[in-house]
C-alpha cells in the first residue's frame, strides 16, 4: 500500500512531483491513462525489452508508421524508471522528438506524456513546445500537453492554464483542475474553488482534491461525498474494460480518504473509521488506516 505522503520525496518539492501525485492524490481522465493500459496489450510484441530511451527515440524518427506510435508509447512507460527520466541526455532528444512529431497525434499524445514524466522543472524549450500544443486539433494530444505542463514545477505555467478551465468539454476542465492542483504557488486558488462548483462531479472532486494539497479545507463536503460509497457509486459513469484491473469508486474514495489525512480535519475521523472497518473494498480500508495514522500524528510503516 503507498503510503499517503509523496512516494518520490527527497529532495524535491511536493507539489512539484506531478506524477506521483497523478497515481496517488488525483483523478485522471481515462483519456489519458485509461488508453495507454488497452492498446499496451496488443501491441507490446512489437517492441523487445532490451530497448533504450534512446532505442525508442530512433524508431519514433525513424520507424513506420505503425511503429512509431507503438514506440512513444513505450518510451513514455518506461519514464517511470528514475533512471532513465533523469539521464541528461535524453531530454533534449525528447523536446526534439516531440517538436517534430507533426503526423501522428498518437506520438505527440505519448511523447507529451514522457515529458509529463521528466524531473521538473521542464525546460523553457519543452514548455513553450507543450504550450503550443494547447491548441492541437487531437483531443487527447491536447489533454497529454495540459497533463505535462501540470507535471512541469513550473508556476508561470498557471496563468497559461487557468484560461482553459472556461472550456466546455469536462475532460479538459478536469485535466486543468488536475494540472492546477498539481503546480506551486497560489495563483489558481480562485480556479480551484470555482472548479468545486462543476457541475462535472471528478471536475469537482479534482479540486477538492487539488486544494486539500495545498493545505486547503474549501473542499472539505466535496471530500466528505467521495468518502460516501453510495454516493460515489450514483456518481461515477466510467466504463472499465473487462481486462482492466480498475475499481473507479474505489480510486474516488481513496483519493478523498488520502485528501482527508492530508488535512487532517478531525471532523472526519468517525467517517474514517467507518471505511477502515466496513467498507467492501480493502484497498478503501486499508488507506482508511493509513490516514487514520496521519491523523493521529503516526507515521505508517
Amino acid at each position: 500500500m503507498d503510503k499517503l505522503v509523496e512516494r518520490e520525496p527527497g529532495a524535491r518539492s511536493p507539489l512539484a512531483a506531478a506524477p506521483a501525485l497523478a497515481v496517488q492524490f488525483f483523478l485522471i481522465p481515462l483519456a489519458v491513462v485509461g488508453i495507454t493500459v488497452l492498446v499496451y496489450a496488443g501491441f507490446r510484441s512489437l517492441l523487445t525489452d532490451d530497448r533504450t530511451a534512446q532505442d525508442y527515440l530512433t524508431e519514433i524518427r525513424t520507424g513506420g508508421l505503425n511503429r512509431r506510435w507503438p514506440a512513444a508509447y513505450e518510451l513514455s512507460r518506461r519514464m517511470a524508471d528514475p533512471k532513465v527520466r533523469t539521464d541528461p541526455t535524453l531530454a533534449p532528444a525528447l523536446e526534439e522528438a516531440y517538436e517534430d512529431a507533426h503526423d501522428d497525434p498518437r506520438v505527440r499524445q505519448y511523447l507529451a506524456l514522457a515529458l509529463g514524466r521528466l524531473e521538473p522543472p521542464l525546460s523553457a524549450r519543452a514548455v513553450a513546445s507543450l504550450t503550443e500544443a494547447l491548441d492541437d486539433p487531437d483531443d487527447e494530444a491536447r489533454l497529454a500537453a495540459i497533463w505535462a505542463l501540470g507535471s512541469s514545477g513550473n508556476p508561470a505555467v498557471v496563468e497559461t492554464l487557468r484560461p482553459l478551465y472556461q472550456s466546455s468539454d469536462a475532460g479538459i476542465r478536469k485535466m486543468v483542475v488536475y494540472a492546477l492542483g498539481a503546480l506551486p504557488g497560489e495563483a489558481q486558488m480562485s480556479t480551484l474553488q470555482a472548479a468545486l462548483e462543476d457541475p462535472a462531479p471528478d471536475v469537482r472532486w479534482n479540486a477538492a482534491v487539488a486544494l486539500a494539497r495545498h493545505g486547503k479545507a474549501d473542499g472539505l463536503q466535496v471530500i466528505r461525498q467521495m468518502l460516501d460509497r453510495p454516493y460515489v457509486e450514483g456518481a461515477v459513469k466510467r466504463d472499465v474494460a473487462p481486462n482492466v484491473d480498475a475499481d473507479p469508486v474505489a480510486e474516488v474514495m481513496i483519493s478523498g480518504v488520502r485528501a482527508a489525512a492530508v488535512l487532517r480535519d478531525a471532523g472526519l475521523k468517525a467517517t474514517l473509521e467507518g471505511l477502515s472497518r466496513d467498507d467492501r473494498s480493502l484497498k478503501v480500508r486499508q488507506a482508511a488506516i493509513e490516514a487514520l495514522k496521519q491523523l493521529d500524528g503516526t507515521s505508517s510503516n
